[in-house]
């Protein structure tokens, strides 16, 4: 209630967003979903009067606080490091809350409490499959009209690198025109960081297909779980359905994930796995590798320098350029001198 009304606030200042309270209130569902089912009585105590015995008996009651909780989460709920992670991380937040705001002086046990991470592989098209989706007029026309929108809806995405919401925010105000060009100037939702970007000729050919569309949204709209649905249809029908091995860690060990519904499972298909972040992940990923210097790649896509995450899409970019090295090289094999 203090996060929704603004009475608690970001260490900036900053009011506490929609996405962190929707967090928040899962883990205090799950929270007691948890305490019902296993009959776990939980409780908060002052530790500031505690004799030795009873701190260490404090200090006992939340270490087994937390095995049975991540027991709950890996094994009950079947749930992996991330998601665990994310609820073991707002516990944490809470308890400082009630430490530091509230005063209560409950200890630092939950300081204790690890909170596991997990580099999901990033998934995104190469630029040659981009390619495809842009240029290929015989792939466009095999497609309904629906599918044509989203088309340009995922096209568009992965060339300005904005997030889904960003992006379907986006109105004719962001565009502003210099001479020739146009360019999109947007401040991000979530982050508030000011972008601008000069649109290539096939993004501005597709603002221009929907110019007329009744409304003063730029392209045609979508909620994120449809957007889903028809991205992995669409990717599917672009013949991209090459297998891929899906696997996600429960505590910090390796487990493939086995696709459901199948007879006779063959793994996961590439467009199984696209999504709406796909756009922007493909967006950061095709500019590095076709050689645009990070710097300007961060601009564009509001990344801070020091994001752990931007350098993953380096990585990413690094094995393209290595690859395209190495076929130079392969070619140089073959240029002999003739005497």
């Amino acid at each position: 209630k203090e996060c929704k009304s603004g009475r608690r606030l970001q260490r900036n200042g900053k009011k506490i967003s929609e996405g962190t309270l929707c967090n928040y209130i899962s883990t205090q569902t799950l929270l007691k979903k948890f305490c019902a089912d296993k009959a776990f009585e939980l409780r908060l105590r002052q530790v500031k009067r505690l004799t030795q015995r009873e701190l260490i008996v404090e200090a006992n009651y939340w270490r087994r606080f937390y095995m049975k909780l991540t027991d709950y989460f890996y094994k009950d709920c079947g749930h992996y490091d991330n998601y665990a992670g994310q609820n073991i991380k707002i516990l944490k937040v809470f308890f400082e809350y009630c430490n530091r705001d509230l005063l209560l002086g409950i200890g630092d046990f939950h300081k204790n409490f690890y909170v596991r991470k997990e580099d999901v592989p990033i998934i995104t098209l190469l630029p040659e499959e981009l390619n495809y989706l842009i240029y290929n007029q015989k792939f466009e026309q095999s497609l309904t009209e629906r599918f044509q929108e989203v088309k340009d809806v995922f096209v568009f995405g992965c060339t300005v690198a904005l997030r889904f919401s960003d992006l379907m925010a986006l109105k004719k105000s962001n565009i502003r025109v210099l001479g020739n060009s146009q360019y999109l100037s947007v401040r991000s939702i979530k982050t508030a960081a000011d972008t601008q970007m000069c649109l290539p000729d096939y993004a501005i050919a597709i603002l221009a297909k929907y110019a007329n569309v009744k409304g003063d949204f730029l392209l045609p709209r979508f909620n994120s779980i449809n957007l889903n649905l028809y991205l992995k249809g669409l990717i599917k029908k672009a013949g991209f359905a090459h297998i891929v091995n899906k696997t996600r860690n429960k505590r910090g060990v390796s487990n493939e994930i086995i696709k459901k519904g199948e007879k006779e499972n063959n793994g996961y298909e590439f467009c199984d796995l696209i999504t709406t972040h796909t756009m922007r992940r493909t967006a950061i990923t095709t500019m590095l590798c076709l050689g645009m210097p990070e710097h300007l790649v961060r601009k564009i896509s509001g990344h801070s320098a020091t994001s752990k995450a931007f350098f993953r899409y380096v990585a990413i970019a690094q094995s393209y350029q290595d690859k395209e090295t190495a076929m130079v090289f392969d070619k140089l094999k073959g240029k002999k001198l003739v005497v």
